[in-house]
């Protein structure tokens, strides 16, 4: 089985962000522990800052692998793009988001992803993507 978890803007500052909300520790060290916890799996990472990236990462690899764990951060909210890219793309995607995004700010609510994804976990802080990996097993 091979998935995907396509990070968005800012998450690449995951331990060092607002660690009240996100948690203390880098993604990086986190995506060793989910290889560890997950080694039947082929599990590659992605982060990007740039919306069109993202788009393009997954048109890339939306025909191609088994599944696709996507937290596009603040582009949940303000991305059509992304959320055509997500409906274009054959290969599932589970929307993802650390916290809960219906306790923070009103604008956090929309989502253009939710509506074309297999489904959408948030408010279980890094565990999410262990829940989104076993979502596709």
């Amino acid at each position: 089985m091979k998935l995907i978890i396509i990070n968005g803007p800012n998450l690449n500052l995951l331990g060092k962000r607002e660690p009240e909300i996100y948690g203390s520790e880098s993604f990086e060290d986190f995506m060793g522990q989910l290889k560890a916890q997950f080694p039947k799996i082929d599990l590659e990472y992605y982060q990007s800052n740039i919306e069109g990236e993202l788009i393009d990462k997954l048109h890339e690899v939306g025909f191609d692998y088994d599944g696709i764990v996507l937290n596009a951060g603040a582009y949940t909210h303000t991305s059509i793009g992304i959320g055509d890219a997500v409906r274009a793309i054959e290969t599932p995607v589970v929307e993802l988001h650390i916290s809960n995004v219906h306790s923070r700010e009103d604008f956090r609510h929309k989502s253009f992803i939710a509506a074309n994804a297999k489904g959408v976990i948030f408010g279980f802080g890094l565990k999410g993507y262990q829940l989104a990996i076993q979502s596709f097993l």
